[in-house]
């Protein structure tokens, strides 16, 4: 079965569709499953002696573009024998100009051949947050720890100073995301980030195309659970300078976070061969005790890459919410100007500085494996 995950970037469809692709390998479909990314800018046909049949890939980076128009596209993905796995971002389609027709005859032939996901936010603040991070850093994802160490220990050192209007534009663009989605496609699951990231195994093993299927987990396939793996994946490279500090106390982490706390003076000196040794006793244990699996699966994993089954390797969470508070020198008038766009809008959760802290101090909990702190929900309560 295809399946396609609708995004407006930043809500976690990447990561999506990269696990969706793995957990597709693991259960033996009866053709090939391959991972295409983006589709709007950029497909080719090649042979594969993987799968001895011609297949769709990715051609490299430098040939990504808006070149093919929507039918060829339509045409390529028709012609392929083999599952696909990809995504369609709003804002490529918005950039392409092709003509309403153009675009219509491709929402259709997707809703008849793919199993449709909407990758959403329940938290619209992170979201803006995370793209105007993005502008800083002018990198989406990262899928090594050298890079993510290289991408962001500039921004933890000076931090960054948001633009509201940008932030507004961040909004208003996942506002029009939400209705491009209802307006053409027959979407099969709603994937929200914070809802269904805690426990994405069991979402993935829900949706449709596993119906029929005996599930096999990551555990079953790689003798580690998967939100194991994926901590791991995480605190490699997790260069905040929080793992190191983080109390045990939740009210300790509570007056850390209003603090607006970034161990500048650590982080100054701080170089990758020293990251893991930047974590706190219990995360260094851990590493300790997951990394050989950990790594072992990463190497399992970057087969399907070298093979193009996926064109990357599934990235590396990037910040939490309180990484992104410390990053960002005006967190406050950013939750302001949020808030009124809320009310304006009639879409997303207004927040106090006591949601937001506490919502903190929940995923922080989870990351670092600090059951005390998790509390019954990750979810923020509405404002009454």
């Amino acid at each position: 079965m295809n399946v396609l995950i609708l995004t407006s970037d930043r809500v976690g469809s990447t990561f999506l569709q990269r696990v969706l692709t793995v957990y597709m390998q693991l259960h033996k479909f009866d053709k090939p499953v391959i991972n295409l990314h983006e589709l709007s800018n950029g497909l080719e046909k090649y042979y594969s002696p993987v799968f001895n049949q011609e297949v769709l890939g990715r051609p490299p980076t430098d040939q990504w573009g808006y070149y093919q128009t929507l039918p060829e596209l339509v045409g390529l993905l028709r012609n392929a024998d083999h599952y696909k796995t990809s995504r369609m971002a709003h804002y490529h389609i918005r950039a392409r100009g092709d003509s309403i027709a153009h675009q219509l005859e491709l929402y259709q032939y997707l809703n008849e051949n793919f199993f449709i996901v909407s990758a959403r936010r329940q938290n619209l603040l992170e979201h803006a947050l995370s793209w105007i991070i993005q502008t800083h850093s002018h990198v989406k994802n990262v899928y090594s720890h050298a890079e993510k160490f290289d991408t962001y220990l500039e921004l933890y050192r000076g931090k960054i100073v948001a633009d509201p209007a940008i932030m507004i534009k961040y909004l208003d663009d996942y506002r029009d995301y939400i209705q491009w989605c209802e307006r053409h496609f027959s979407v099969g699951s709603i994937f929200e980030y914070e809802k269904h990231m805690p426990n994405i195994e069991e979402y993935v093993l829900n949706l449709t195309p596993f119906a029929a299927k005996e599930k096999v987990t990551w555990k079953s396939a790689f003798d580690q659970e998967f939100q194991e793996w994926n901590r791991c994946h995480y605190l490699v490279s997790d260069i905040s300078g929080i793992g190191s500090q983080l109390p045990q106390s939740q009210q300790l982490l509570l007056e850390y976070s209003n603090a607006g706390k970034s161990p500048q003076s650590e982080l100054q000196s701080l170089n990758s061969n020293q990251l893991v040794t930047a974590l706190s006793r219990q995360d260094q244990e851990f590493l300790i005790n997951q990394g050989p699996q950990y790594k072992k699966t990463c190497g399992i994993l970057n087969e399907l890459v070298e093979n193009r089954v996926m064109t990357t390797g599934i990235p590396i969470k990037l910040q939490t919410m309180l990484e992104k508070k410390l990053l960002i020198k005006n967190f406050s008038l950013c939750v302001d100007v949020y808030n009124q766009w809320v009310y304006k809008n009639n879409l997303g959760v207004p927040y106090t500085d006591e949601q937001l802290n506490m919502a903190m101090i929940r995923e922080s909990g989870r990351w670092h494996g600090l059951t005390q702190l998790t509390g019954q929900s990750s979810q923020p309560h509405r404002l009454q």
